[in-house]
């Protein structure tokens, strides 16, 4: 349990992402050396929601809601990509160093980097590795650029990929994805 709460610690307070690359750190600082049994990453997940709450609980809503409302100007804009919401904005454990995720859908990246640079938001090339299957890791083009105040993170999948959610790091479930429609009703909901 101390160790997936130091991994929490680590992913909010300095802006880790890589679950694994954090849970090492927190070993590491922890004394428990490379071969300590780690936690899962849904243990993770719920000492990020724990401590979420208990120190972030005041200004994490207001955060939220600003990564959010980026998210559906953002996916309004590139609509015709069939943009889906992923990841820790979408869960509601963001902090700020959260990177608003969305999946694009096109047979050809170059067409989303065309219609960002269209928009007028400068953007740079990052590939992504999603798991498909349970044993097959695969590689994505995407995009990395700055909205505002706000950073986004894109993986670009093929057309024929758009029902088909990778699986998610935390609990090998196919990914939790919503679209602009569903987002701006979860925006409409009355905070808990």
């Amino acid at each position: 349990m101390a160790l997936a709460v130091e991994t929490a610690r680590i992913i909010q307070e300095e802006g880790l992402t890589d679950f694994r690359a954090a849970k090492g750190k927190a070993a590491e600082r922890l004394g428990l050396g490379r071969n300590a049994p780690l936690p899962d990453n849904a243990e993770i997940e719920a000492a990020l929601a724990e401590r979420t709450r208990i120190f972030h609980g005041a200004t994490q809503p207001a955060l939220l809601e600003s990564l959010r409302q980026a998210a559906f100007g953002v996916m309004g804009e590139l609509a015709e990509f069939h943009p889906r919401l992923v990841g820790d904005v979408l869960s509601g454990t963001a902090t700020p160093h959260s990177a608003v995720d969305l999946h694009l859908f096109s047979d050809t990246a170059e067409s989303v980097g065309a219609a960002l640079e269209a928009l007028g938001i400068g953007h740079r090339d990052a590939a992504r590795r999603h798991r498909l299957r349970r044993d097959e890791v695969e590689q994505f083009p995407g995009f990395r650029f700055s909205v505002g105040d706000f950073e986004f993170s894109t993986t670009v999948f093929p057309l024929r990929l758009r029902g088909h959610a990778p699986l998610s790091p935390v609990d090998g479930r196919p990914m939790r994805r919503a679209s602009q429609k569903e987002l701006g009703e979860l925006l409409k909901a009355p905070s808990l």
